[in-house]
């Protein structure tokens, strides 16, 4: 699906491009597949891909020609999804432009929305078991997994890319996020052929994106909690900190990306590097704080997020595990002179050291 070639016809029943039957097809694939397994699963998973797939690419290029035919397919998505496509549109619209949505009522907003509520009422009169426990059910599951997609599409406040193959053969290059917001015209043929320099990119498609931080994070906070965790940690990392450490030239300034919670880096830098200056760099101003606690007043704070690719003007950085970004990109192109990458025990790159085998985790030193 991702390598299907630009086309724009200019007679015929597609607007932009015959690829666009694909996604038509689908859709009435969706409304088979309901009318002969009508379970809860298959209503949350179908709420979830259309709305994110067919509906939104439907949104910003209306696959037909014909404007009839154009609202007759929104109807037909309005009852299939639940969802008013009208509403689902100004929204989303909204959302792209950077505007605080507002209802503005039209006759297809209307239309749509006495559509979606004629069949609710059916069901409900009909079959009042299903509707509750069954499709409900799958309605406000598939909800729940849209709303969990935006939040991880847009995690640290800009748009993420995703460029797994499979993640992008199966949504229709959903996973050039970043790149569909900096055109959001471009047809979903087009995104794998839009460079966006500077682009924050996961290895992780949105749904699977809690992976890449919050179970670290909540190993983090356990060290917090035992004192005995703290020593243990400050001892393996000390020992791959003081192996690599002597293989660079003199540090006068160190940046610690994501150094908050258990200020482990710090800590380990502050004795073995004294006459350094250390910048601890956090989004999240709690981290931040509970950093305060372990430190002194010679560390420096800067609340701001990471960029991918930017430049840091100190002599060495250091990247955390948990990072919420391209880790491949650090590794391209190393953002200062020395760069010190802590990563899974499988990953090595450059000069490494073994952190700790309980802890699957070793400390990469990668030049510029």
């Amino acid at each position: 699906m991702a390598s299907v070639a630009w086309r724009h016809p200019r007679t015929g029943l597609w607007r932009f491009s015959r690829s666009d039957a694909s996604l038509v097809a689908l859709a009435a694939l969706h409304a088979a597949i309901l009318m002969l397994w009508p379970v809860a699963p298959l209503i949350a998973v179908g709420v979830w891909w259309n709305s994110n797939i067919i509906a939104h690419n439907f949104i910003h290029r209306p696959f037909f020609r014909s404007s009839a035919v154009n609202r007759l397919f929104s109807a037909a998505l309005s009852l299939l999804l639940g969802i008013p496509q009208t509403l689902w549109r100004d929204r989303h619209l909204a959302h792209h432009a950077g505007i605080e949505w507002r209802l503005r009522v039209s006759r297809s907003l209307v239309v749509e929305t006495a559509l979606v509520l004629c069949l609710w009422s059916a069901l409900a009169l009909l079959e009042p078991h299903f509707f509750m426990w069954v499709y409900l059910s799958g309605y406000l599951a598939g909800l729940g997994l849209c709303a969990m997609q935006g939040h991880w599409e847009h995690a640290g406040g800009k748009p993420i890319s995703h460029y797994g193959r499979i993640y992008n053969f199966l949504c229709f290059n959903d996973g050039y996020h970043a790149e569909h917001h900096a055109v959001p015209a471009t047809h979903w043929s087009r995104l794998p052929h839009f460079n966006h320099a500077g682009a924050a990119a996961s290895s992780w498609p949105p749904l699977l994106r809690w992976l890449e931080v919050r179970p670290l994070e909540i190993l983090e906070r356990f060290v917090l909690l035992s004192p005995h965790l703290q020593r243990f940690v400050l001892r393996t990392h000390r020992r791959a900190f003081r192996a690599l450490l002597p293989q660079l030239e003199t540090i006068r300034s160190v940046a610690i990306v994501g150094g908050g919670l258990f200020p482990r880096t710090a800590l380990i830098l502050r004795d073995l590097l004294p006459e350094a200056q250390l910048t601890i760099v956090d989004s999240d101003p709690y981290n931040l704080e509970t950093a305060r606690r372990f430190l002194d007043a010679n560390i420096e704070y800067r609340n701001e997020r990471y960029v991918p690719g930017a430049s840091r003007d100190c002599d060495l950085t250091v990247f955390p595990l948990c990072l919420d970004g391209d880790r491949g990109a650090i590794y391209r192109h190393p953002p200062s002179p020395s760069v010190l990458v802590h990563d899974w025990i499988w990953r090595r790159r450059g000069t490494g050291a073994v952190v700790s085998v309980a802890l699957l985790k070793r400390l990469n030193l990668v030049h510029r």
